[in-house]
Parts: C-alpha cells; sequence; structure tokens
C-alpha cells in the first residue's frame, strides 16, 4: 500500500486528485488536521512519510516543499508552474517524447499546464516529424471553464450579484507573457513562443485548444497530418478522431469531467485547423497527476481516472 500525501488539497486541483483517489485500494491518503495545514514541521513530516507527493500550490510554496523533502525514496509531481522547465524534473507529459520511461525512474516529475497541455500535444509530434520548423510563428486560442482560475475565479463567477462581464468570454494573458508560455516553447522546441490567446467563459470546467496553420507553417497536408497523429498516439489518454464535430460546431466542454484528451484537424487544403479538447481540471491538471502517479507505481495507466 502506497503512501500519498497532497500538499495543498484544498485547492481545486488538489480537491480533484483526493475525489479520484479516495476510492482506490492501492494506496493510503495522508492527512494534515486543518489546524496543521500550514505548519512548517507537521508539513515537512508527511511530506517525508509519503510515496508520493503531489504539490497543488502557489509557485513559490511549491518550490518551499520541495526542498524539506529529505526521504530520497519520496517521489514528487508538482502541478505547480514552478520546475516545469527545470532540468531537473521530468515533464510529466508521458505521451510526448515516449517519456513514460523517464517518468517511472523519476523522483521529481512536473505536471504540465492545461493549456500547455493542448498545445502540446498538437504541436510536439508535428515538430518531432519535421513538418513544423522551429522558426515556425505559431497561433493558439484557448478557451477554458472559469473553474481554470481556481477558487477566487469559481466564486466570482458562482456569485449571485457578480459583475453582468462574466456573461461573456473574456480574453487574459493580454501582456503575452502568460506563465505557459516557456513550457510550450521549451518542449516544442520552438525558438520563439506562440502568440497565445486564452480566454476564460461563462461554465464551469473544460478545455478547447485550436491552433491554425497555413502553408508557411507547415510542410504538410491534412492527410499527412492525421497520419502522424495516428501513429503518434496509439497508447496513454491522448486520442486522434477522424471527425470530431457537432453539426459543424466543437464544444469547449464536450470532455469536462472526464481525464482523457481527444485531438483532431479540420480546414481546407490553404487553412488547416488542429484542435484539442479535454477538461481543464483533468487532462489538463488532476488527471494527467494521477496518471503520471500510476506510471510511476507501475499501476493500470489509467487506473481511478475517469476516460
Amino acid at each position: 500500500m502506497k503512501k500519498v500525501f497532497i500538499d495543498g488539497s484544498a485547492g481545486t486541483t488538489g480537491l480533484r486528485i483526493w475525489e479520484r483517489l479516495a476510492a482506490r485500494k492501492d494506496v493510503t491518503l495522508l492527512t494534515l488536521p486543518e489546524t496543521l495545514r500550514k505548519d512548517p514541521a507537521a508539513r515537512a513530516e508527511m511530506l517525508n512519510a509519503a510515496d508520493v507527493v503531489f504539490l497543488c500550490l502557489p509557485d513559490d510554496a511549491a518550490k518551499e516543499s520541495v526542498t524539506m523533502i529529505k526521504n530520497p525514496d519520496t517521489a514528487v509531481i508538482d502541478t505547480s508552474t514552478a520546475h516545469r522547465t527545470n532540468e531537473r524534473f521530468v515533464y510529466g507529459f508521458p505521451e510526448i517524447g515516449n517519456r513514460r520511461a523517464q517518468i517511472a525512474a523519476s523522483k521529481r516529475i512536473a505536471n504540465p499546464g492545461c493549456h500547455a497541455s493542448g498545445f502540446i500535444a498538437l504541436i510536439a509530434p508535428l515538430r518531432q516529424a519535421g513538418v513544423i520548423k522551429d522558426t515556425a510563428a505559431l497561433t493558439c486560442l484557448s478557451v477554458t471553464g472559469y473553474s481554470g482560475g481556481g477558487k477566487k475565479m469559481i466564486a466570482q463567477y458562482e456569485e449571485p450579484a457578480r459583475d453582468p462581464l462574466l456573461d461573456a468570454p473574456r480574453l487574459y494573458g493580454l501582456s503575452q507573457s502568460h506563465k505557459h508560455l516557456p513550457e510550450m516553447q521549451k518542449i516544442c522546441e520552438l525558438k520563439t513562443a506562440p502568440s497565445f490567446l486564452p480566454v476564460v467563459a461563462d461554465y464551469y470546467a473544460g478545455m478547447e485548444t485550436a491552433i491554425p496553420l497555413t502553408g508557411g507553417d507547415i510542410t504538410a497536408s491534412q492527410e499527412d497530418i492525421r497520419s502522424i497523429y495516428k501513429d503518434y498516439y496509439k497508447t496513454g489518454l491522448v486520442r486522434f478522431v477522424e471527425q470530431a464535430d457537432e453539426n459543424g460546431f466543437l464544444s469547449a466542454s464536450a470532455f469536462a469531467g472526464r481525464d482523457d484528451m481527444q485531438i483532431s484537424v479540420s480546414g481546407n487544403a490553404e487553412r488547416i485547423l488542429l484542435t484539442a479538447r479535454f477538461d481543464n481540471l483533468g487532462k489538463g491538471a488532476s488527471g494527467a497527476a494521477i496518471q503520471n502517479m500510476n506510471i510511476l507505481l507501475g499501476a493500470e495507466e489509467t487506473a481511478g481516472l475517469i476516460v
């Protein structure tokens, strides 16, 4: 029986991990009383007693927790942004670049960001196939439910007397310095980060990432791209489908509550559209973290997940 501690279990990501693991018979969840949740000595004891630690914390707190772990057998899965481009951490996207073996052998794993997961799932295979150059100037639109903003944003959207501006989709990341951009650029081995347009809309969960490509971006046809995806995603939680739309539409909430991801290709000969749909709290956060834990423990990759 493996011992698991969720440092930051009160947040949206931590709560979803807890819900997914609570019914499992192969793990024991270590807990701290509410009064000791922020006590450094108590946290350090739990961190070092666990076989697997999930860090569901702000970046600075996640970095602090890592320094508190002295047990060489404790494996860390960090869901914050803190270590996603850190060379000491394996980037925890097992379907990309055959990282499963690295994840299984590592004690330090950085869980991917939600928006980044959609972008990387679509672009990394094409970069590895050589049909997108490292100099490509890409654009990415990504729509998320408001749960992606954490407890504060959830409260804002669910407040009965909320601001009417929340009734319509809202573009953010206006400075083009979104926290997911470094990992998107690094994992896809791009010389420049994409122009990134994240949008939050008035629904709880679900994410849709779209990347348009024109002739100058890519040296492949739609059929070439479909073939690359079919060969690349044969195992894991990312699945390519030939036809994804719903009568000409693609709903961003279609995968809400699930832990897998669906990717597809549409458009025409001049303009190709790549899309990924998943749950920002599933394959975009908690589901991906549990998938990484399953690989670490040698369990079935989808154990405890909804796919």
